[in-house]
């Protein structure tokens, strides 16, 4: 066998930890514990990886892709092309043949021969017939499917220079406990290791040197990291009814509560979660908790969110702490579930009939999703009102390198304005909904907390400062005005955007994943000659510097994922932006927006004006 199978003419330039790897499997042939080891091992030579896995949203049968990229200079958004690709998908190689770059390279398994159409000139194949193999080498057919991935993963230990020492740790980590696991794990990895050393050169012009670049850094998804930031919060009810991609936050929440809330003396469980009859009824009982002074929150994403608009409203309105967690996906309607979006800005700032305005948090990396986990719960008893965290699928699903997460033991909660017996007993009457401090923030009581005193009736409908029922009109519209002088008193809690300025003529405003992209496109464009300050919004609602960063520049770019421009309305709303000043840069196909695609219409835009302008002044 030759040891490259590939045209003379195909010319392939020497990469070191730099590339995009992509893996094309069918759902449910156990390729992602395989590809996940590929991205972790990397992770444990101290390289920069960022995976992302694009799956479908049925059980079994379709098309799945895990996409890894490898940049050592932390360039870690998703970048368009593959420089090698591992086809293990009949039903779409020739698509996934098609996306590898000129010069890349094609694994494949050569248990049945190629057609020729897949064939091109201008790329180097990899043909191993992982079939053949593990048929020769494993009895049970159930191992032979699942070591055929593990094969591959193998091979690519030689192509690529993979220390093969931190492959077979990482399956002894992984089997600790079913030792009959591990040596057939490692056995096809030597299978596949053995394979591509004898029969081809190896390592490729494609190859990974052990790096530092993850000293201090961990790798996490989102969706774990806001689990842990829940318990580190205080949280102690999950209510919850399953809906991809939000599942798995509860799911976390309930692993590290089984570790971290157990009393010692009794063994008994510090917390609940309950799973109730859909989305309504499970942000229903956290309100409940939360009226009743215990911290809780409910996970959900876009359709769930739809069916808690009523509910939202009523915490709104009677003022009442809860934490919902918005993993956003692609919709209308189911949309598709698995694939990523940030199109829910607009119903949740402004969620639930009648003029109503909620509090949204926007982190970027799993270590904010920690943090504004935590910190939403603080928020949300300071401002009596529902805090709803902004993440999304990328985020919340897809593994990430970041620092490592921190927490102050000395940190105490805050609780806000809540009176305690003593203090009821030095007011005469007690006002739930007076604003005593001219800051819109009422004092509260916990139920049971003064034997007569402090005890008020919860309601959905009008009422005035002492909770009682009105329908006078002028008295809803004090209350009204309270409310929204309490929004703008709580801007002041809420984490402020990220700006980078120094006076450029052109600016750029994102939120959310849309950051991965963002270095990698300042620093091409600067290549080019144009420079941007950037503004990365991290709440709503908006701080004064929003309006002002946006004032500042005679044209702003709004780069966001979704079809309608939601953040930039937003803008319009809320700061009185001018149309003019903004120019929309939209990705909405559910995959996470590139630096490519930013750049690109970036540059489409400056007929309209000169290079020369969008330098610094």
């Amino acid at each position: 066998m030759p040891k490259l199978i590939s045209s003379s003419k195909v010319h392939t330039i020497p990469k070191v930890n730099d590339f995009v790897i992509k893996f094309a499997n069918v759902n449910g042939s156990g390729s992602a514990s395989a590809n996940n080891m590929f991205a972790k091992a990397l992770f444990r030579m101290g390289i920069p990886v960022s995976p992302h896995n694009i799956f479908p949203s049925n059980i079994q049968g379709l098309p799945t892709w895990y996409e890894v990229r490898i940049n050592e200079a932390g360039y870690l958004g998703r970048r368009e092309g593959v420089d090698l690709m591992v086809a293990m998908n009949e039903q779409t190689i020739k698509k996934d043949i098609d996306s590898v770059v000129s010069g890349g390279f094609i694994l494949y398994d050569s248990s049945k021969a190629l057609a020729n159409e897949l064939h091109r000139d201008d790329v180097h194949y990899l043909p191993i017939p992982l079939k053949d193999i593990c048929l020769q080498e494993f009895e049970k057919p159930a191992q032979r499917q699942l070591f055929k991935n593990i094969v591959y993963v193998g091979a690519l230990s030689a192509f690529l220079n993979i220390d093969f020492k931190v492959l077979t740790e990482m399956v002894s980590d992984q089997f600790r406990g079913k030792e009959k696991l591990i040596l057939p794990n490692i056995h096809a990895l030597e299978l596949g290791h053995q394979y591509a050393s004898e029969n081809f050169d190896c390592p490729l012009p494609l190859q990974l040197k052990t790096s530092d670049k993850n000293k201090s850094k961990i790798l996490i998804d989102g969706n774990t990291a806001i689990g842990l930031g829940c318990v580190y919060g205080g949280a102690t009810i999950g209510a919850w009814y399953p809906l991809t991609p939000s599942t798995s936050v509860v799911e976390s929440f309930r692993k590290y509560c089984n570790r971290l809330r157990i009393d010692p003396g009794t063994g008994k469980k510090k917390f609940s979660i309950i799973q109730a009859e859909d989305e309504l009824a499970a942000i229903g009982i956290a309100i409940g908790a939360g009226w009743n002074g215990a911290r809780a929150f409910t996970a959900s994403s876009g359709p769930g969110v739809s069916l808690m608009q009523e509910f939202l409203g009523l915490a709104y309105f009677s003022e009442v702490p809860v934490v919902l967690f918005n993993i956003q996906r692609v919709g209308p309607s189911t949309g598709m579930p698995t694939r990523s979006q940030q199109s829910d800005l607009l119903t949740c700032a402004y969620a639930s009939h009648g003029d109503t305005k909620h509090i949204l948090l926007f982190p970027a990396t799993p270590k904010e999703c920690f943090e504004f986990a935590a910190d939403s719960f603080d928020l949300a008893d300071r401002i009596q009102s529902p805090i709803i965290v902004m993440s999304d699928l990328e985020l919340g699903m897809n593994d990430q390198i970041c620092d490592t997460l921190n927490w102050d033991d000395k940190r105490e909660y805050d609780r806000g304005k809540v009176l305690n017996a003593d203090q009821l007993e030095e007011i005469e009457k007690f006002g739930r909904y007076l604003d005593s401090d001219d800051d819109g923030i009422p004092y509260r009581t916990y139920p049971g907390t003064h034997p007569s005193k402090g005890s008020y009736f919860t309601r959905g409908s009008s009422h005035d400062a002492y909770a009682a029922y009105t329908e006078d009109g002028n008295t809803y519209a004090e209350m009204m005005d309270r409310l929204t002088k309490k929004m703008i008193t709580a801007i002041s809690y809420l984490p402020e955007p990220e700006i980078s300025e120094t006076k450029n003529k052109l600016g750029m405003i994102y939120l959310g994943t849309t950051t991965s992209a963002i270095q990698e496109t300042i620093d091409s464009l600067g290549k080019k000659g144009i420079s941007l300050d950037t503004m990365r919004i991290r709440a709503f609602p908006f701080h004064d510097s929003v309006a002002d960063f946006i004032n500042s520049h005679e044209l702003v770019y709004v780069i966001e994922q979704n079809r309608d421009a939601q953040l930039k309305s937003l803008l319009k709303i809320e700061c009185n932006a001018n149309e003019s000043q903004m120019h929309s840069i939209l990705s909405y196909n559910g995959i996470l927006i590139t630096a490519t695609h930013i750049e690109a219409d970036i540059l489409a835009s400056m007929p309209e004006l000169t290079i020369t302008e969008s330098l610094p002044a």
